[in-house]
């Protein structure tokens, strides 16, 4: 079935409308990289335009953690702030590698349109679209946030993609990064690879003063990233990826934001 031509081209003026309405990215940064098993891991979310320095909290979504094991299990203790968002849970009695996820955040809807030669954008659902202006995007923000930690050795169960909405997903081990080394990884969508896509890469400096760095990297034709690293540190990598939203959502399209959280270390 082809899309409806509107669809259709609000997909295409997206491409030429740069997000800046979602100035603040998402995040979510564990305290440690490094637990053992009946630990209880610690886990802070937000968005923040200087990593990791948090603005405003993440919200009520399903924090969970996949296990070593491929169980999946939600964070019991999770609150909430107006700057950021904390959770809490017990790790069971597993050696291997933890996915920590946010789970889907929906967020605003956004508007912006092209009146007189000039750009608007609007949040606001009651504001009006003025009747002589064109429509260039009309979206609704879906935020992912994730990173891994591991106990004991590196294990791959947890890193199996989810396969559904935006996601990295690793082909180096996240919890095995080290500098003078590559970090492979694919961008998919929904299960496919995005070849083509563009990755921000932020390198926090944890100092509370300095600005992060950021390198904006694109897959290749097979959506595959080998990102060389080459300065010790903790990283953030950040896609967004805006695509048809499903019916009886809040805008026609979802403009996704996935980031990946990870730790780069000295050889």
């Amino acid at each position: 079935m082809k899309r409806p031509l509107l669809l259709r081209g609000l997909l295409a003026a997206s491409c030429l409308v740069a997000l800046t309405a979602q100035a603040h990215t998402p995040y979510l940064l564990p305290i440690s990289f490094d637990v053992q098993p009946k630990d209880t891991i610690g886990v802070d979310a937000g968005f923040t335009e200087k990593f990791f320095i948090p603005d405003v909290a993440f919200g009520a979504t399903e924090f969970a953690i996949v296990t070593p094991e491929g169980a999946r299990i939600p964070f019991g203790d999770i609150r909430q702030f107006k700057q950021r968002t904390v959770a809490e849970q017990k790790l069971p009695d597993e050696k291997g590698t933890y996915r920590l996820s946010t789970g889907p955040r929906l967020g605003a809807v956004f508007r912006t349109w092209e009146r007189n030669g000039k750009t608007e954008s609007a949040r606001d659902p009651q504001q009006a679209m003025p009747a002589d202006a064109k429509l260039l995007s009309h979206y609704q923000s879906l935020s992912v946030s994730e990173a891994y930690v591991t106990a004991g050795k590196p294990s791959a169960k947890a890193l199996a993609p989810v396969g559904k909405g935006l996601e990295i997903v690793a082909i180096t081990h996240p919890s095995d990064l080290f500098v003078n080394e590559k970090f492979e990884f694919t961008v998919q969508y929904n299960g496919k690879p995005l070849p083509n896509q563009k990755v921000s890469i932020y390198r926090s400096p944890m100092d509370l003063a300095s600005q992060s760095t950021v390198q904006n990297v694109s897959t290749d034709a097979d959506g595959k990233v080998a990102l060389p690293l080459t300065k010790s540190g903790i990283y953030l990598a950040l896609v967004r990826y805006q695509a048809a939203a499903p019916a009886g959502a809040a805008a026609p399209m979802y403009g996704n934001n996935y980031t990946l959280t990870y730790r780069v270390l000295d050889q």
